[in-house]
């Protein structure tokens, strides 16, 4: 059984999207990333987070309905949850960020369970490079795969702590203004090819809902993202994405350009079922019969046959 260490923020989200609003809801990059990881049921996954005691039990008792183990989400008594507001405008591609709480978040020093520091597979949520470097310097064991998620912020505000991390690192997973921002080229494959000199082995560069880039040396592969009739909020859809991509890896155990095409579609998928409900709520009941058909349709969607001569 492939073991999973997520890092990342478990928090309250309030959204408001042109299709409706919600007041605090369960959010944060580790829940959306765990959720979609336990699609895959050969694998043992440990969230490092920590939330204040105002988090519900019932959210606490979700995560466990869902084989993750929560020993090192720490609850700090009298503390706040990290709290996120955000309103999308009318193309769900931009929002403006209302509210930003650290709470408890702002001294979150994670420590990573005895039990998991051997891990196959390390998923870095989106928090501050020096957390995330911390936690590559509790594993006792060198990962199969340590995969980052990082943003634009701390590129602004904390870029040599961030480039240390990527130094350290198997798999970046970012946007494209992120790439370009990153490696000041407007051209993806001359950001990937930068990216690829930091440290890097695989470059995921996402395109929200154009799909998202895997690059690896000379090889380059792109999967779609579908095409949906309703999209409702698309708040964690990138962490659904790190999710599926990261789960599928750590069953498999296969770390191949090949079997990471696969976790590219695999995460692909997961998303494409995140943005149809507000917040976690369609991961929460997500069975494995829509997953299978879905990717049947991923398949439909790019399989084609061509004569070459």
């Amino acid at each position: 059984m492939g073991k999973l260490v997520i890092v990342g923020t478990v928090a309250f989200d309030a959204i408001e999207t042109p299709f409706g609003k919600t007041d605090k809801i369960l959010g944060g990059a580790a829940t959306f990333i765990g959720l979609a990881a336990s699609q895959f049921h050969n694998i043992d996954a440990a969230i490092v987070s920590v939330v204040g005691d105002d988090f519900p039990q019932e959210y606490l008792d979700l995560l466990i309905s869902k084989k993750i183990d929560i020993s090192s989400l720490e609850i700090v008594k009298g503390g706040k949850t990290f709290f996120w507001s955000g309103k999308y405008h009318n193309d769900l591609n931009s929002r403006d960020t209302l509210a930003t709480e650290l709470n408890v978040l702002a001294d979150f020093n994670p420590t990573v369970p005895d039990n998991y520091k051997d891990a196959d597979v390390v998923m870095l949520g989106n928090l501050h490079p020096s957390t995330q470097m911390s936690v590559i310097e509790q594993m006792e064991k060198k990962p199969k795969l340590i995969v980052l998620d990082t943003m634009n912020y701390w590129m602004d505000n904390a870029l040599e702590e961030l480039l240390q991390v990527i130094q350290h690192i198997d798999v970046i997973t970012i946007n494209d203004e992120e790439a370009r921002q990153l490696t000041n080229e407007y051209s993806l494959v001359k950001a990937a090819e930068k990216i690829h000199k930091m440290g890097p082995k695989f470059v995921v560069i996402k395109k929200g809902e154009h799909g998202a880039l895997l690059f690896h040396d000379e090889n380059i592969f792109f999967a779609p993202a579908l095409p949906l009739e309703e999209v409702f909020d698309p708040t964690g859809a990138g962490d659904t994405f790190a999710g599926g991509f990261v789960g599928y890896i750590a069953e498999t155990k296969n770390i191949s350009f090949n079997n990471l095409k696969n976790a590219i579609v695999h995460g692909s998928n997961l998303a494409s079922f995140c943005v149809e409900k507000f917040g976690t709520e369609r991961l929460e009941n997500l069975d494995s019969k829509e997953v299978k058909q879905r990717l049947l349709q991923f398949k439909q969607l790019t399989q084609f046959d061509i004569e070459l001569e």
